[in-house]
């Protein structure tokens, strides 16, 4: 790289390069200049990532990930709603690897996801949002192990809020090609005291784009954690618009967790009917 940059300097400056060539000791200076500037940028740049690194770990350890991928699957009741409306009433199973997941309404009707497709009962009232109420929840209700998942990469994000202090706050967005929605990003904040997660701010692009997705961006409040089996579990989700400077802003909707266990599925629980649609 210095021999690369004398030469350009020879090239296109020749008087400035006769002069380093018959002065050694500047020729010493700048060569120590730049070996620190590289050494510096290297410094830097290790340092950020282990940063971004100890931030994941810490939250994952809180959340007791290890244990919690131990264990099958985990199943809960979910009332959500948005608007003082209803819009889901429901009880999921999600496999604790999050390869597989199921909805399973009152009336019998049924989502099965896994990685790729989604399965649904005829009689599912909307079918467009099929696809979304799959992976949707699911995802807010895995989030807190699926922060080292393939493709996810991590920056450092400075918090401008009132009660930043209070909080770990780094960036979240993906690869190309990671999952539904690559050009999704979440702004996770972890609670100083105990590192679960308190906030988490995003997008949605998986209906849209994303230029049009950061015009609307939302926020998911995870509330009143409880234990199941050791393992701490929000059993309160608050959803907030939100703004970069403010945080959140206007409440507009929420939801609520309850029956939450570990179970061990049997081989065909996640077997479609025969006559089940696929998306």
């Amino acid at each position: 790289m210095i021999l690369g940059l004398l030469k350009r300097i020879q090239k296109e400056h020749s008087s400035v390069y006769t002069l380093l060539q018959s002065n050694n000791s500047l020729q010493k200076m700048i060569k120590a200049f730049i070996t620190v500037l590289i050494v510096s940028s290297s410094f830097l740049s290790c340092n950020t990532s282990n940063e971004n690194e100890t931030f994941v770990n810490r939250i994952e350890e809180a959340h007791q990930k290890k244990s919690f991928l131990s264990k099958n699957a985990i199943q809960f009741d979910i009332k959500l709603e948005f608007g003082g409306k209803e819009r889901l009433d429901a009880k999921i199973t999600l496999l604790t690897n999050s390869s597989k997941g199921l909805i399973a309404f009152d009336n019998g009707s049924k989502i099965i996801f896994d990685g790729q497709k989604v399965h649904y009962s005829p009689d599912i009232p909307n079918e467009a949002l099929v696809r979304f109420d799959a992976y949707t929840w699911a995802y807010f209700f895995l989030f807190p192990y699926k922060l080292s998942d393939t493709g996810t990469k991590w920056d450092n994000y400075e918090n401008t809020e009132v009660d930043k202090l209070g909080y770990q706050t780094h960036k979240l967005t993906f690869e190309p090609g990671t999952g539904d929605a690559p050009d999704d990003w979440y702004v996770v904040y972890a609670d100083k005291s105990n590192n679960l997660i308190e906030k988490v701010a995003y997008i949605v692009t998986v209906r849209g784009n994303k230029e049009d997705a950061e015009k609307d961006p939302h926020a998911i409040q995870y509330l009143d954690y409880v234990e199941s089996n050791g393992i701490p579990i929000a059993t309160k989700w608050v959803f907030w618009e939100w703004e970069a400077q403010q945080g959140l802003t206007n409440s507009i909707g929420n939801a609520s967790l309850s029956e939450i266990g570990f179970i061990t599925t049997k081989p065909d629980f996640f077997t479609p009917g025969s006559n089940f649609k696929s998306n």
